[in-house]
């Protein structure tokens, strides 16, 4: 989901972030000069009501596996907001970034430390579908719309 979006303005990352409930209208984005490979890229700032910058945030560098696209991952935490807001950022610096949020999901564990692997359920409740295994149709289609 779409929240918000960065642009670069005199040299400088300024953008947003709204939420139902977080309405973040100046924030700004400042690079990391560092030389440790673990350091954020980008230190996330915001205006805050006595009109200074403040830090609220960070973003890394990542690379998507099945793409190969650049794009920052971090969160957005401040004492102001319930937890943390975890976030992504697609874009460039020319174009202007995207920020995404997607809910986090919790990961299950086994008590003996492991990883807990995810199974599809058997039934999704959609029915058995009217497609073979190879995909084709296992019944001729009706051109009637069924009435509701």
């Amino acid at each position: 989901m779409n929240i918000g979006s960065f642009e670069s303005v005199c040299g400088q990352l300024l953008g947003s972030v709204a939420t139902a409930t977080i309405d973040l209208a100046r924030l700004g984005l400042r690079p990391v000069e560092s030389t440790n490979g673990k350091a954020p890229a980008f230190e996330i700032m915001v205006l805050n009501v006595a009109k200074r910058w403040v830090q609220i945030g960070a973003l890394w560098e990542m690379t998507s596996n099945s793409s190969g696209e650049i794009f920052y991952q971090g969160k957005l935490d401040d004492p102001s907001i319930s937890e943390p807001l975890q976030i992504m950022l697609f874009g460039n610096n020319e174009e202007g970034f995207r920020v995404v949020w997607n809910r986090a999901t919790t990961r299950r564990e086994n008590l003996d430390g492991t990883r807990q692997n995810r199974r599809k359920a058997t039934d999704d409740g959609f029915g058995t579908g009217n497609a073979t295994d190879n995909g084709q149709l296992s019944e001729p289609l009706n051109d009637e719309i069924p009435a509701f």
